[in-house]
């Protein structure tokens, strides 16, 4: 049911409006206050009257206020089913008639919805006599109060839909139903609130809403196709532009008139608002008048395209559309987990950072590369003399690390002294520059590898696998030297750098 209607009050007519409050919700909403407000009728003559309410009375339960009767139709219903050319032509000349009466109120603050709007399409005579509403009379209800209403009348719809969806569901699987959807009335205290007015914009005012509302009711008026489809993201839609040009909604309308709808529509974003709110909805008035007071006909607004021309305006559309919605997914998707792409971001940076690190790290770490596989060997043990236990990592593959770990814990031991003693004055003195100077005992801190032979045993390059004896004394700090005689097996990786891959160990 319209909340918003034409009805008798105390034996006359009267604008109504149905809040759907039950008393008690009426008091505590603080409603009455609307009985304050105004509203406006605008005649094309350019006079214009205040509207006030009434009074306000109880309506099967449900308070209602009303006021001074008006005579016109509700502009929805005009632009709401646009099923022919003849209700297409009536809703142009009622959205012509508002627009004139919007420049006509200037910046006197009035409601934009279309549903609380009434335009008088032809001449009306009140049924005392005592008033005459010319065509063209368009009356604008109190905004607050028509608001209210409309909500209610929303939300009255969206319940009636579930109902009857619910109802169907049941009756196809066989459930009892009464085959009557139930209606419910909006309580004041609810939390959903459905899109009730799809044609104006929450962040305009004055006459930037004026010209968006314009345009939105042009367009849909003119394409058939309300610009904005979503109930969920309509408001987000119409703040980042996101909607399908009308020349490809609406193939052959007049470029200007295109052109000024378009820009229209580009009042919420404000990186595309290039022309004044005040120019559009003047220039959109012109475009839609002849001679200032006959208003065109619709199909003077449209040219004759040919085959071809039609063929390539669907393409563009097609395209167009699948490239804006995957930029509008993509923007979105990013905005709303904006954190979590943050926090992704940084932890790909991150594991990169550890990567290139690694990677530059191994590259710099020493190889046997260009080494003979018995000067890998001698390599080995000096290594194993001066601790340096990052050379001796790179000699081995798979043999036993016992050196390597001694060399890890003399070299940590060595370095902990240095930090205590704040010298880099070398604790432990290599073997083989002990002996070369020398080789007096006693000998403390003495460690390494001397009197060191080679000898083959057995292998050949071309089977990538040779095999050596390795004697050697080993000095320990604690003064004393151990004879070691290892077999030592190396093989090829597959850099082709020689590599111990065995050590068999005898001491005596």
């Amino acid at each position: 049911m319209k909340y918003i209607h034409i009805s008798t009050v105390e034996g006359k007519p009267a604008v109504c409006f149905d809040t759907g409050l039950d008393p008690r919700s009426f008091a505590r909403t603080k409603m009455s206050q609307s009985l304050i407000e105004c509203g406006y009728i605008v005649f094309p003559d350019g006079r214009k009257e205040v509207w006030k309410p009434s009074g306000v009375n109880e309506t099967n339960g449900y308070m209602r206020v009303w006021g001074p009767s008006f005579s016109g139709e509700r502009l929805d219903t005009f632009i709401g089913d646009i099923n022919s050319v003849a209700s297409q032509q009536e809703a142009l000349q009622a959205v012509t008639f508002w627009i004139r009466a919007k420049m006509l109120l200037g910046d006197t603050y009035s409601t934009l919805n279309p549903g609380a709007v009434f335009i008088c399409m032809k001449d009306y005579t009140s049924e005392t006599g005592d008033r005459v509403f010319p065509k063209g009379s368009v009356f604008f209800a109190p905004p607050n109060l028509s608001s209210r209403c409309l909500i209610a009348e929303a939300t009255e719809i969206q319940v009636t839909l579930r109902s009857g969806a619910a109802s169907s569901g049941a009756a196809s699987s066989g459930a009892a139903s009464s085959g009557t959807a139930s209606v419910k009335r909006i309580s004041s205290t609810s939390q959903e609130v459905p899109v009730y007015d799809r044609y104006s914009c929450p962040d305009l005012t004055g006459m930037d809403a004026a010209a968006f509302c314009a345009g939105v009711m042009l367009y849909k008026i003119l394409s058939k196709i309300h610009p904005y489809q979503s109930d969920t993201t309509i408001f987000q839609d119409m703040r980042e532009g996101v909607f399908i040009p009308p020349h490809l909604n609406a193939p052959g309308l007049n470029k200007n008139l295109c052109d000024l709808i378009q820009l229209a529509l580009f009042l919420p974003v404000e990186n595309k608002r290039t022309v004044s709110s005040t120019d559009i909805i003047g220039n959109l008035l012109k475009a839609l008048t002849e001679n200032e007071t006959r208003i065109v006909s619709v199909s003077s607004l449209f040219g004759k395209l040919g085959t071809e021309e039609k063929i390539r305006l669907k393409k563009e559309k097609t395209r167009f559309f699948n490239i804006q919605n995957t930029v509008v997914k993509t923007k979105r998707f990013m905005i709303r987990n904006k954190h979590a792409l943050i926090g992704a971001a940084f932890g790909l940076l991150f594991i990169l950072f550890i990567f290139v690190s690694t990677t530059r790290s191994m590259k710099q770490r020493p190889t046997t590369e260009g080494l003979a596989s018995d000067t890998v060997i001698i390599a080995y043990y000096e290594a194993f003399s001066s601790l340096d236990h990052i050379f001796m990592e790179a000699c081995i593959q798979g043999a036993d690390k016992g050196d390597i770990n001694v060399a890890l814990n003399l070299y940590a031991i060595l370095r902990t002294r240095q930090a205590h003693e704040m010298s880099n004055r070398a604790t432990f003195i290599p073997a083989r520059l002990w002996r070369d100077n020398g080789g007096e005992l006693p000998a403390p801190d003495v460690f390494g590898v001397t009197d060191l032979t080679i000898e083959y045993l057995a292998g050949s390059e071309e089977d990538n696998m040779i095999i050596y004896r390795a004697n050697y004394l080993l000095w320990s700090p604690e003064e004393y030297s151990i004879s070691r005689s290892d077999i030592l097996t190396l093989r090829r990786d597959k850099r082709k750098n020689w590599r111990i891959v065995e050590i068999l160990r005898t001491e005596r």
